[in-house]
């Protein structure tokens, strides 16, 4: 079981600085940092692994029954240039694993990601290892020996941070740069033995539970504590944001942050990309119940009226101004309710589609007739 877990929404700058790490982008560019009166250097929180890994050590969950599964959702935040689907505040729903390094957590937790996107449309899954750090980091300095005999082809903002972290040429949209890129050497091609047996046995999970997926060996996730599994979801339909969430193996972060070695995965997925990625919304007819006063002597019992269709489970509205009984029509009219509750000489009922009115028995058989 998944327990549900909530950290602050701020935390210590040093937090993130360390456990995504100074090469990324979040880091560099994309954090909302202040000091607070204390003099701290505080973040408001990019994204939960770290958070989470931090309480992990903090709240000694590492002598709880191993693994700890937990999930989580909130409001994150990166300072980025607002488009569709790509917000400065968004909101993410997480979940992780921490305490195995058993392929069947990575496979768990893609195939969980994968029926909490189903509603979605033309989705598609892309995985892939970025094996160990010591495999990570010799590959890195093949990849950058490579791409520096090739630098005059890359883009401006690939080569200044080619010393700091070429893997990021991978994630270009330059037209240039994706050609270069096309033709270098993969990570996934220098796994060690272990590595590529925990790849090997992820996969096959996947295969059993028919979750089909592309190996995709130019993916990298944004943030420097991957390692083994990574993999992203993507939608069709969201264009240039194209990804619906993601996640991977992170077996040093915990240590990182002042843990005992600890491995760990999970995810993240925006809430924003996944609602943009649900099938077009079909309208339903009018609802609800909007009660007029034609009457002045009657605005106390439109009130009771109100609230016995609410309790009934019907949506009323009430008129709260001194429009006349026509304003007080083109306002349920703009409301969109099917019915209007007519409080004048009579009790009648008013069918907003049809227009036909007539006299009724009270607010019971406004139920029976709004049913």
């Amino acid at each position: 079981m998944y327990e549900y877990v909530e950290t602050p929404v701020f935390e210590e700058t040093e937090l993130f600085a360390r456990g995504i790490g100074q090469s990324t982008d979040v880091v560099q560019k994309e954090m909302f940092t202040f000091e607070d009166k204390a003099g701290r250097s505080l973040t408001l929180r990019p994204e939960g692994t770290a958070p989470i890994c931090r309480a992990y050590v903090e709240h000694g969950m590492h002598k709880r029954a191993q693994p700890v599964k937990l999930w989580y959702w909130g409001p994150f935040f990166r300072h980025e240039a607002p488009q569709a689907g790509r917000f400065r505040q968004f909101s993410q729903v997480g979940a992780e694993v921490l305490g195995t390094d058993e392929p069947s957590a990575d496979a768990e937790l893609i195939v969980l990601l994968s029926q909490l996107l189903e509603g979605c449309r033309e989705v598609s899954v892309r995985i892939s290892s970025l094996g160990n750090p010591r495999t990570r980091s010799a590959y890195r300095d093949e990849l950058r020996d490579w791409l520096g005999a090739r630098e005059g082809e890359l883009s401006e903002p690939v080569r200044a941070r080619l010393d700091l972290n070429p893997l990021r040429a991978f994630d270009s949209d330059d037209a240039g740069t994706q050609a270069v890129m096309a033709e270098a050497p993969k990570l996934i091609d220098r796994l060690d033995d272990e590595d590529a047996e925990h790849f090997a046995a992820v996969r096959s999970l996947l295969d059993d539970a028919g979750l089909a997926y592309e190996v995709d060996p130019g993916l990298v996730r944004g943030l420097d504590y991957y390692t083994r599994t990574v993999f992203e979801f993507e939608s069709g339909v969201l264009g240039a944001q194209a990804a619906l969430g993601g996640g991977g193996r992170y077996d040093g972060l915990v240590e990182l942050l002042g843990g005992s070695p600890t491995p760990g995965v999970g995810w993240a997925a925006g809430i924003e990309r996944i609602l943009l990625a649900q099938p077009e919304p079909v309208e339903g007819p009018p609802r609800g119940v909007f009660v007029a006063v034609a009457k002045p002597e009657r605005r106390e019992e439109a009130f009771g009226v109100a609230n016995d269709l609410r309790a009934a489970g019907v949506a009323a509205e009430l008129e709260h101004t001194t429009r006349s009984l026509k304003g007080q029509l083109k306002q349920a009219d703009r409301l969109g309710v099917r019915h209007t509750v007519i409080l004048g000489d009579a009790f009648e009922l008013k069918d907003m589609e049809t227009g036909e009115q007539r006299e009724v028995d009270g607010v019971q058989e406004v139920l029976r007739e709004v049913a």
